[in-house]
């Protein structure tokens, strides 16, 4: 067994001896879905103060609502969320790069046999990250199935674990 294993089972066997809430509804108690960053950093519960059971969090790199759509649509239609919370921070990854540069690691690292297997990913990268935010905003409120539904756009800043508003 790896190491990464070993802490899962041994981490998981202390979680489970206090575990008491194995009796939460399916749906989430507090009606809303997060879409946010893989990220390492971020520790969605802790930093927005959300309960178990409470929300759906859905994690992609960089917060992709495009890559969350169906998730996202399974939420809302099968489980009864009404509200979508997209969160994206300061220092990501998919900032630093763009499609070109991903396939041409992908290449480098796997040889360009491999490479053809993302030759047409689109990696959903972005250059501006308010701007980022806006989008993927925009994208949900386009689409007929999320009528009815609110969504909203934040920025978590991984410095100072605050997060702000884009409007």
């Amino acid at each position: 067994m790896s190491s990464v294993e070993q802490n899962l089972v041994e981490g998981n066997k202390a979680y489970a001896e206090k575990f008491t809430q194995g009796n939460l509804a399916l749906p989430p108690s507090q009606k809303y879905v997060v879409v946010t960053c893989m990220d390492a950093r971020i520790d969605p519960a802790a930093a927005f103060n959300i309960p178990l059971g409470a929300a759906h969090i859905i994690r992609n790199a960089g917060g992709s609502a495009r890559e969350a759509f169906r998730s996202l649509v399974i939420s809302q239609q099968l489980l009864g969320t009404t509200d979508v919370l997209i969160i994206k921070h300061t220092g990501c990854g998919m900032l630093t790069f763009d499609n070109a540069t991903a396939r041409g690691v992908v290449a480098k690292n796997k040889g360009d046999a491999v490479a053809e297997e993302v030759k047409d990913l689109d990696f959903l990268t972005f250059p501006e990250l308010e701007q980022a935010v806006k989008d993927d905003v925009q994208f949900l409120k386009s689409k007929k199935v999320e009528e009815g539904v609110q969504v909203s756009g934040w920025v978590y800043e991984v410095e100072t674990g605050k997060v702000r508003k884009v409007e």
